[in-house]
């Protein structure tokens, strides 16, 4: 399978988004609440997040594009 450079970089962004609001979460978590997670632990808990995150919207991409996919080939009667 051959992906376009448009297409690689579009991953690249979404991926680096994921690993950024991941980051984000673990920061929340670090700061507002009190779980007593290791604060040595938290890079690694920004990039399991952002992963988490990724797949989530891998997923929700696929059932979006399943959706939108089968109504383009309904063909309603006039």
């Amino acid at each position: 399978m051959v992906f376009s450079t448009k297409t690689i970089i579009r991953e690249w962004i979404v991926l680096a988004l994921c690993l950024g609001l991941g980051a984000h979460v673990a920061l929340g978590v670090l700061l507002h609440g009190s779980l007593g997670w290791p604060t040595e632990a938290y890079g690694f808990y920004g990039m399991a997040f952002g992963l988490v995150i990724y797949v989530v919207v891998q997923v929700s991409r696929s059932l979006w594009w399943l959706v939108k996919g089968k109504s383009k080939t309904v063909d309603f009667p006039h």
